[in-house]
């Protein structure tokens, strides 16, 4: 029956420290899972037509574009990825601009 224990108890400590471990794990995954590079918005996409997405924000010829808007200077651009709250799953330009602009605070 002393045997036994030893390797019971062995059985026991590995199974806590494997769960104490999966948490670390399972982070490290999704963290790099999140890190991958956003596809740059399409020109096609649904949302940017909708919203009169144009690249170059010194091309654009809609009447509710103000001088000196663009990506770059918007509450929904995050600079760091290019990623843009209203176009999730993609990245866009700094130099770009669409009708939901709203100038950062």
């Amino acid at each position: 029956m002393n045997s036994q224990n030893p390797s019971r108890r062995r059985f026991l400590i590995q199974a806590v420290v494997a769960a104490a471990a999966i948490p670390f794990v399972a982070s490290g995954v999704i963290g790099t899972a999140q890190a991958q590079a956003l596809k740059p918005l399409p020109a096609d996409n649904a949302q940017a037509v909708a919203l009169k997405f144009i690249a170059d924000a010194t091309k654009t010829k809609e009447a509710n574009f103000k001088p000196g808007s663009n990506c770059g200077n918007c509450q929904f651009f995050t600079a760091a990825t290019g990623a843009c709250t209203l176009f999730p799953g993609f990245s866009v330009p700094a130099a770009a601009w669409c009708s939901a602009w709203a100038k950062k605070a």
